[in-house]
């Protein structure tokens, strides 16, 4: 099997994956679905910062990311999101992620940089409408005036 052809596939599975992970990580915590914040059970406080808004942006990129839909932009938020998480709620407890908990933020953090960089690749609706957008810009073929 040629490993280019496996690319765009491989590349919006990938993404797809990310995208449901992190959107039932937000769920979890906004709603207090699929195990909880944390497997509490519980929903982070409406408005709370940053837990709430953080889940928010979690919920909002994941469902974006798992359809393709504004990927770039929203990829770049959940990265950047997840590297604050690192960075203010992880790194303080210590320097290496599997010292200080913060193995899921840096996963995530560096997954959704991978797929701002990289696309979403061929099967999502960002790929679909760009397709669509191609066709309505191809002139119709004026054939009236062409000979027979």
């Amino acid at each position: 099997m040629n490993p280019v052809r496996l690319h765009n596939p491989v590349l919006s599975l990938f993404r797809m994956v990310m995208g449901l992970l992190f959107l039932c990580h937000g769920l979890a915590s906004v709603f207090g679905v699929l195990g909880g914040n944390r497997g509490s059970g519980h929903a982070i406080p409406a408005g709370e910062w940053p837990g709430w808004w953080a889940a928010l942006i979690q919920v909002v990129c994941g469902a974006l990311v798992l359809v393709g839909l504004l990927t770039r932009p929203a990829a770049l938020l959940a990265s950047g999101s997840m590297a604050y998480a690192y960075f203010t709620v992880h790194q303080p407890h210590g320097l290496l992620p599997i010292r200080n908990g913060g193995e899921l933020a840096a996963l995530f953090c560096w997954s959704f940089l991978l797929i701002a960089v990289f696309g979403p690749g061929a099967w999502a609706l960002d790929a679909l409408l760009s397709r669509t957008r191609a066709a309505a810009d191809v002139p119709a073929v004026d054939r009236s005036s062409v000979p027979v």
